[in-house]
């Protein structure tokens, strides 16, 4: 059985990566934990907040919640079967950690990221 531990991420598309890192840096009043050309991370209150500028350009049209479970690839192939629309299919973004994305039948997107265990 997978399981999840809730959403711990959201990533922002962003247009101006400098912008948008001064706007969420004033925001969380952290500095960030990740900061390169292709995605700014930090860590606040528990959540991990990311800022993609390429986010646009994968199709997304607002920001992610990402669901952290246990098994990535069964919750995947679940809410594709129970109608989800694949996104982004698995991708791993580095040091072993996977994400996904589907849109449900309404639009809205749902993130999934499985940490290495």
């Amino acid at each position: 059985m997978t399981t999840t531990t809730g959403v711990q991420t959201i990533i922002y598309p962003v247009k101006d990566l400098e912008r948008a890192k001064a706007v969420f840096g004033a925001l969380l009043q952290v500095e960030p934990y990740a900061d390169e050309p292709y995605y700014v991370g930090y860590k606040a209150a528990g959540q991990d907040v990311g800022l993609n500028p390429n986010g646009h350009a994968q199709g997304l049209t607002g920001p992610v919640p990402y669901w952290h479970v246990s098994d990535l690839r069964a919750r995947l192939a679940a809410l594709v079967e129970a109608g989800a629309e694949v996104l982004q299919d698995v991708q791993d973004v580095g040091n072993g950690r996977l994400i996904a994305s589907v849109k449900d039948p309404d639009g809205n997107l749902v993130g999934l990221l499985q940490d290495p265990s």
